[in-house]
């Protein structure tokens, strides 16, 4: 086993680095997105802008339930070599296990941001806006008082990501100690017969979200005490 640890400390990193910043690259897309339509109204039933808000919507959802071999797969068309991308050499990289991984987290942090927003943003931007602020100010307080949601958002798309296998898979190829994270690496071990040795990673997996979300929870106390 202590022959191990070395491979076993790359493959946690590994998994860290991809979750962590498809997470980070997600948020940064997804919660203004989410922000927006969150924002947005429905003014009428059969407006092209109703139309238009009403299939954003439903393109979110159903994108939050995206099978991640589905994702897996597209992109690997899109990245191989004979792909439209393929010239970028990114195939069987972390690069493109973080692709993958960052499609399948914005729909998560969009939706969960969009309905958070959308719980509070009535009272709070009409009251901020009667008090002078800008759209944007107003924005940006609405955006403050959903910051809970926001986080579980977050919290939930990282959960996701940690614990994805069959998109990674597909794109990273489980390669030692280039692309395989402890979830490739439990399916592989298992496949190997090695029970003992993917217990062991499935504990360190569900340590590392625990830890994880751990952190993220207290922010999200914090933040309810403010």
């Amino acid at each position: 086993m202590e022959n191990l640890l070395p491979e076993i400390l790359n493959i946690t990193l590994l998994s860290l680095r991809v979750s962590g910043t498809a997470v980070l690259i997600g948020a940064f897309i997804g919660v203004p997105i989410g922000t927006v339509l969150g924002l947005t109204h429905f003014r009428g039933k059969k407006t092209l802008v109703y139309l238009i808000q009403l299939a954003l919507r439903s393109i979110v959802n159903t994108f939050m339930g995206i099978p991640p071999v589905l994702v897996g797969l597209l992109v690997y068309l899109l990245l191989s070599t004979s792909g439209p991308l393929g010239q970028l050499g990114l195939i069987y990289t972390p690069t493109a296990m973080i692709v993958a991984q960052l499609i399948m987290v914005v729909p998560i942090i969009v939706g969960i941001t969009m309905s958070a927003v959308g719980s509070v943003e009535k009272g709070v931007r009409e009251k901020a806006l009667s008090l002078g602020a800008t759209g944007t100010q107003a924005a940006w307080m609405v955006l403050r008082e959903a910051r809970m949601g926001v986080l579980t958002g977050i919290i939930a798309a990282f959960g996701a990501a940690i614990s994805e296998v069959g998109g990674i898979m597909i794109v990273g190829g489980d390669m030692r100690w280039v692309t395989r994270t402890l979830t490739t690496a439990i399916v592989y071990e298992t496949g190997q017969g090695n029970f003992a040795l993917a217990i062991s990673l499935g504990i360190i997996l569900l340590s590392v979200a625990f830890v994880i979300n751990i952190l993220l929870t207290i922010l999200q106390l914090r933040g309810v005490k403010r």
